[in-house]
């Protein structure tokens, strides 16, 4: 990366129903790390992360990921995006969906066991992804969208539903990609997984509050409670 930062955002304006969703919105987020795109739902958080992935028409400024613009052909197998929605074939089983995403990124057999034991489902491949609960849907789509092994990794929501155990099973693993190399940017409205980013970049009404690390947050407003620091935050730049 030579010092670049692996996502780098500058001036981007989105404009979605004559409405400005994002107005001049600046940031960088730095490579192998955990971020955290956390503020409250409507706040601009999954608009700012299709621009991210080039998916998303912007009035003006620029993304770029990895060196090269949003959405270029040569970072389609560089990124990987799990949305809200999960993005898998209801009518194929877990494997299947597995093997079909496999085959269009090229990897093997062994990585299609290995995701599905990472996240949690191991013993139910032959299960059809349509008769699966939300929350098992929406990890069959993150392990789809681990298979290529992506550099940058932009996750929407992706402990929502999901039980204690496995939500904290998954900050494990996000930060053992993190700590091979990988950029995860993971977006959340609930304040407490702040506590498992080593950045977060705190958004309100399509704004960066500020882009902080969780002990900061926690210096700068004077509490410990992530949640309440998101408050005092706000009282205080709306003073």
């Amino acid at each position: 990366m030579n010092g670049r930062p692996a996502i780098a955002v500058s001036e981007l304006t989105v404009v979605r129903g004559g409405r400005a969703v994002l107005n001049g919105l600046t940031l960088d987020v730095e490579p192998g790390h955990v971020t955290g795109l956390l503020g409250p739902s409507g706040c601009g958080k999954s608009t700012l992360m299709r621009a991210i992935v080039g998916v998303q028409i912007v009035a003006s400024g620029a993304v770029t990921v990895l060196g090269e613009p949003a959405g270029s052909a040569s970072l389609r197998r560089r990124v990987g995006y799990v949305t809200q929605a999960p993005s898998v074939y209801g009518d194929l089983s877990i494997e299947e969906n597995l093997r079909f995403f496999a085959s269009v990124v090229g990897a093997d057999e062994r990585r299609i066991a290995e995701l599905i034991d990472t996240v949690g489902l191991a013993g139910l491949e032959g299960r059809v992804a349509g008769s699966l609960s939300g929350g098992q849907r929406s990890r069959v789509s993150l392990a789809t969208a681990l298979l290529g092994r992506p550099a940058v990794l932009v996750l929407d929501e992706p402990t929502v539903g999901l039980d204690p155990v496995l939500r904290a099973e998954l900050w494990r693993d996000f930060h053992e990609l993190a700590a091979a190399g990988t950029t995860l940017l993971i977006s959340s409205h609930v304040m407490e997984e702040a506590a498992e980013c080593d950045e977060v970049i705190l958004m309100r009404d399509g704004a960066v509050l500020r882009q902080t690390t969780p002990d900061g947050l926690r210096a700068e407003t004077g509490e410990q409670d992530l949640s309440r620091a998101f408050l005092a935050l706000i009282e205080h730049e709306s003073a």
